[in-house]
């Protein structure tokens, strides 16, 4: 018991002030005068704003256990230090006890993934049944914040499968467009080549046919008594020869060559020629074939 004249209220502090065990006032922050033996000092209560976490053990509705931590900031009106100082005897363990009510009667009917995303809407819950509570015994509630939301071991690590195996499938899939790209893209680069490669092959061979009908025309205009026959033979003789002389000059090449006597280009020619009219020959007699099998 305080038996001084004379006392002082800290900052932010009420003292709370009885005589002969009735309450007689509230006294502010400063200092204080009260009759020794009669007046007593009954408790001091602070005004600034607690913290108060609370652990809470709930199931969600898929049927996984998790801890829901939820941060109530709270504190006492100063209009109502009174009610806060006799009606209520232990603030932390009614916050906790309505905490834990609100809490396993919103996370139940809720999936593990929505409580996740649904949090703020808990807090909320909280908050506002505290509100209704709180403030008939003194107390204001500044916040309530839903901190941490901790799942069993066994259900994080299944989570945290679920997350990579469907991360590896959406990288797989960019892989195998990226591929895709590549393949599309060099079959259109290979088309590209083989078309321009074909255009120049045709253009060459075009050249050389026009080039060998005017040396054709040139040649028995200018020599007499020469034939197309003649000036082809002395063609291919020229372009052999071209082609024995570009051999020679590479030290690495992989040309075979077929018997090349000057004697063989004519019969080479002549080779191919019976080739083509023997080949005309087998493709008329094909023909004429079908026609009586039709016929009949």
């Amino acid at each position: 018991m305080d038996f001084g004249l004379f006392y002082t209220v800290t900052q932010q502090t009420n003292a709370v002030v009885e005589r002969f065990g009735k309450f007689k006032k509230v006294a502010r922050p400063g200092l204080g005068f009260k009759i020794p033996i009669v007046d007593q000092i009954a408790g001091r209560i602070s005004l600034r704003v607690r913290q108060l976490d609370v652990k809470v053990e709930t199931k969600t509705k898929d049927n996984v256990f998790v801890f829901v931590i939820v941060s109530v900031q709270y504190f006492v009106i100063p209009d109502k230090v009174v009610d806060a100082f006799y009606k209520l005897q232990n603030a932390e363990a009614q916050i906790t006890s309505y905490v834990y009510d609100v809490v396993r009667a919103r996370v139940p009917s809720i999936t593990l993934d929505n409580v996740f995303e649904t949090k703020d809407d808990i807090a909320q819950a909280v908050k506002l049944e505290l509100e209704q509570i709180m403030d008939d015994f003194g107390y204001g509630i500044v916040k309530t914040l839903v901190t941490d939301i901790d799942p069993d071991a066994n259900v994080k690590a299944s989570m945290n499968q679920i997350n990579a195996a469907q991360r590896l499938r959406v990288a797989a899939v960019e892989e195998a467009e990226a591929e895709k790209i590549r393949v599309v893209k060099a079959a259109e680069a290979e088309a590209e080549s083989k078309a321009l490669q074909g255009k120049g092959i045709a253009d060459q061979r075009t050249a050389i046919v026009n080039g060998l009908k005017e040396s054709v025309t040139e040649f028995q205009s200018d020599v007499s008594g020469t034939s197309a026959h003649d000036v082809m033979n002395l063609v291919l003789m020229t372009q052999y020869f071209d082609t024995l002389k570009d051999v020679g000059l590479s030290s690495n090449s992989n040309t075979v060559l077929i018997p090349h006597s000057p004697s063989g280009m004519n019969d080479i020619s002549q080779q191919l020629r019976n080739a083509m009219i023997t080949a005309n020959e087998v493709n008329k007699q094909a023909g004429k074939s079908q026609a009586k099998q039709a016929d009949q």
